[in-house]
């Protein structure tokens, strides 16, 4: 599967607890918001993640 930053930012603005734990990613870490989105596809949905199928479905609305 491959990383699609719009896809994912449509992701998140679905999900609040994506959206929460991108906040968190971004303070822990000392990232900025592009490699956050990209830290938080490699936890919730690359590699059957939770939001895997979700994922998958939006991108191919698109």
């Amino acid at each position: 599967m491959k990383y699609n930053k719009v896809v994912m930012t449509k992701l998140i603005n679905q999900h609040r607890d994506l959206h929460d734990e991108l906040k968190k990613i971004k303070v822990e870490m000392g990232l900025e918001k592009n490699l956050a989105i990209k830290a938080l596809f490699h936890s919730a949905v690359a590699d059957n993640g939770p939001y895997m199928q979700e994922y998958q479905d939006l991108e191919r609305l698109q």
